[in-house]
C-alpha cells in the first residue's frame, strides 16, 4: 500500500465523522459577513450534499459521503480566497483547516483529476439540486429559509457511515471519480 492510501484510511474517517459540524461551519459562514461569491461558493458546497445524482451515490457503504466531504472542503478553499476576513477567528479557522485538507483530495487524485475535480466544484456556485439554484438560494427569502431549515434537518439527521480501513475503498472512490468527472 503507499504512503498517501495510508493516510487517507486513516483521515477520511475523521472526515466522515465531522461532516455534519463541516456542514454547520460551511453554513455558519454563508450566513456571516462574506462576499457575495464567497457566499456563492459555501451555498453551492451545502447544496451538493443534497445531489440526488451526486459523484459517488450516497448508499455506497463506505466511501458514499467521501465525495461530500471533498466538496464541503473545496468550497472552503474557494471561499477562504474569495473573501471571509470578517468572519469570527474560530469560523475563519475551521475554514482554514478545510482548505488545507484538500492537500489530501490532491495528493490523492492526482493533478490531472484533481483539476477536474476542482472544475467541478468550482461549478457548483451556478449549479442546483432539489429545484432550487444557488441564485435562488441567496435572492429569495422563501427559498433560502427552505434551504436553512433543510440543512439543519441534515446536520441533526446526519450519521457517519461506517468507513472499513480497506484499501479497496480507495480504489472504488478513485474509480467514481475517473468515471463521473467531466473531462
Amino acid at each position: 500500500m503507499n504512503d498517501i492510501n495510508t493516510k487517507c484510511l486513516e483521515i477520511f474517517p475523521r472526515w466522515l465523522e465531522s461532516l455534519g459540524e463541516d456542514v454547520r461551519t460551511l453554513q455558519t459562514a454563508r450566513a456571516g459577513e462574506v462576499t457575495r461569491a464567497a457566499r456563492q461558493t459555501l451555498t453551492g458546497g451545502i447544496n451538493y450534499t443534497f445531489k440526488s445524482l451526486d459523484l459517488v451515490p450516497d448508499g455506497i457503504d463506505d466511501i458514499g459521503y467521501l465525495d461530500d466531504a471533498f466538496v464541503i472542503r473545496m468550497a472552503s478553499r474557494k471561499a477562504c480566497m474569495q473573501g471571509i476576513d470578517a468572519l469570527p477567528e474560530e469560523i475563519k479557522a475551521k475554514l482554514g483547516r478545510m482548505s488545507e485538507d484538500t492537500g489530501v483530495v490532491k495528493e490523492l487524485f492526482g493533478d490531472e483529476l484533481f483539476v477536474r475535480f476542482e472544475k467541478y466544484t468550482d461549478a457548483l456556485a451556478d449549479g442546483s439540486a432539489r429545484g432550487r439554484t444557488v441564485e435562488e438560494i441567496l435572492d429569495n427569502p422563501e427559498i433560502s429559509s427552505e434551504f436553512a431549515n433543510e440543512v439543519t434537518e441534515f446536520i441533526q439527521t446526519y450519521s457517519s457511515p461506517g468507513f472499513t480501513q480497506d484499501e479497496k475503498n480507495i480504489i472504488k472512490l478513485k474509480a467514481f471519480m475517473e468515471a463521473r468527472l467531466p473531462k
